[in-house]
């Protein structure tokens, strides 16, 4: 199996995310079988796709986790 590349949120900006998110959208629309013109209007056109794809505020990154907080020991 292929190793999974881990995203570190604090490597990205606000202009990376909304960046990584057009790639993403032109991506899919051309698998899904939009021309390339109509694809474009869409990626270009801020009404054609909801909040949750391109948000108004950036995702925040969630609080670090204490792994020792969750080590099980036995009774």
């Amino acid at each position: 199996m292929a190793k999974k590349k881990v995203i570190d949120l604090d490597t990205y900006n606000a202009l990376d995310a909304w960046a990584i998110c057009l790639h993403e959208m032109w991506t899919a629309l051309r698998k899904a079988g939009f021309t390339t013109d109509i694809a474009l209007a869409l990626v270009m056109d801020k009404d054609a796709y909801p909040d949750w794809i391109l948000p108004a505020k950036p995702i925040e990154k969630i609080g670090s986790i204490d792994p020792d907080e969750y080590i099980v020991t036995g009774k």
